[in-house]
């Protein structure tokens, strides 16, 4: 029988280090995180993430303070206050990644998420930033449920109600959040893209934190609360 990492994380942490770093990094995922899920036996793998993100065992601190940043986004209070110790130690690594981070929105936008989660933050922190780099949004509208696509990529900023990709979909634009009166976390998020030089990922946020309406029934909404129904 195989075992799983998750069976022997010591044994499985422990393979770091050499050559075949990348295939192990792809079995703890597969096992611990698969598909970006996390499960029960995820959360005893933060210990050693804190270990490998602060020097103090081998292995690539990207990796593990990615990889922690999930699992912590997942967290509990219970989870959170166990774990306390080791949040508060991949804070720092986070951070400090997260501003070397200059020349890559997916890397910069998974790092910032990484920090929300050791912060305690459980909304944003929970994979929802990621359609930052990814430009688009497919929500529901809160009144006729039809499917939208909230999208703001080089072809334009737009509601529209299904796929953008396929046939003809009715749109209609997207009022922006003026980024001067943000709330303070929408307002921090900003701030670091904007310092960070990812003018793209600041100007996604201003959408993110908008309003639209939906080109069915002309309901207008908040986006961000239909992004945390949905995602």
């Amino acid at each position: 029988m195989t075992v799983r990492p998750s069976e022997d994380l010591p044994a499985a942490f422990a393979r770091l280090g050499g050559e075949q770093d990348g295939r192990v990094w792809s079995e703890l995922w597969d096992d611990l995180c698969h598909q970006g899920a996390v499960y029960d036996d995820s959360f005893p793998a933060l210990p050693h993430l804190a270990a490998i993100a602060t020097g103090r065992a081998p292995g690539a601190p990207l990796d593990a303070v990615l990889m922690a940043g999930l699992i912590a986004s997942a967290a509990d209070a219970e989870r959170t206050a166990r774990y306390a110790g080791e949040l508060a130690a991949l804070l720092p690594v986070a951070r400090r990644l997260l501003d070397a981070a200059v020349n890559d929105a997916p890397a910069f936008v998974y790092l910032l998420q990484c920090v929300l989660a050791f912060e305690g933050e459980r909304d944003w922190s929970a994979s929802r930033l990621e359609g930052l780099f990814e430009q688009e949004y497919e929500i529901e509208c809160p009144a006729c449920a039809s499917d939208l696509t909230i999208a703001f990529g080089p072809d334009g900023a737009f509601c529209a109600d299904g796929d953008p990709l396929t046939g003809d979909p009715a749109t209609a634009p997207l009022l922006p959040a003026d980024p001067h009166a943000l709330d303070p976390l929408p307002a921090r998020l900003h701030a670091a893209a904007k310092r960070a030089g990812h003018e793209d990922v600041a100007r996604g946020l201003t959408y993110l934190f908008g309003r639209a309406a939906c080109p069915s029934c002309a309901t207008a909404f908040a986006v961000p609360d239909q992004v945390l129904r949905t995602y």
